[in-house]
C-alpha cells in the first residue's frame, strides 16, 4: 500500500511539472510579473507628476467631502478622488499604449496595382481602352477579338 501511494504522489507531481512547465503558464507568470513592474511605473507616473502637476491648478483632494446622515458621514469625496485617479491611469495607460504600438506598427502593405483601364494600339501606338476591338485613331481591327455583328 505504502508504494502505490509513493507512485501516486510521484504520479501527481509529474503532473504538477507538466502543468507548470507548460509554455501558457510560464507566458502567463512572465506577463503578470511585468505588469506588477509596469503598474509601478504607471502609479509613480501619476502619483509623482501628473496628480502634483494638477494640484498646482486646483485642489484635487475631496476626501473630506462628505455626506452626514445622523452620526455616519458617507464619503462622498474618497470616492470622487478613486474616479479622477482611475481617468488619470486610465489616460496615461492609453496614451502609454498607444505609443508603444506606434512604435511597433507594421509598415503598410503595398495596395495590389490596379487593374489596367486602358491598353495600346499594336499598330498606331495610341493609348485606347482596354475593352476596345478597334482602334479610334487608325480604325484597325484588333487581334484577339471576334467579330461582332450588329
Amino acid at each position: 500500500m505504502a508504494e502505490k501511494e509513493v507512485k501516486g504522489i510521484k504520479k501527481f507531481f509529474e503532473e504538477f511539472k507538466a502543468f507548470a512547465m507548460r509554455g501558457n503558464v510560464l507566458d502567463m507568470a512572465v506577463g503578470v510579473v511585468i505588469g506588477g513592474a509596469f503598474t509601478a511605473i504607471v502609479n509613480s507616473l501619476v502619483n509623482d507628476i501628473i496628480n502634483p502637476s494638477i494640484g498646482l491648478f486646483f485642489n484635487a483632494d475631496f476626501s473630506e467631502v462628505g455626506i452626514h446622515v445622523g452620526d455616519v458621514m458617507i464619503g462622498i469625496g474618497s470616492f470622487i478622488n478613486a474616479i479622477i485617479n482611475f481617468l488619470i491611469v486610465a489616460f496615461v495607460l492609453f496614451v502609454v499604449i498607444k505609443t508603444i504600438n506606434s512604435l511597433h506598427k507594421k509598415p503598410a502593405e503595398p495596395e495590389a496595382p490596379a487593374e489596367p483601364t486602358t491598353k495600346v494600339c499594336p499598330y498606331c501606338q495610341s493609348e485606347i481602352s482596354i475593352k476596345a476591338v478597334r482602334c479610334p485613331h487608325c480604325t484597325s481591327k484588333l487581334e484577339g477579338f471576334p467579330e461582332i455583328n450588329n
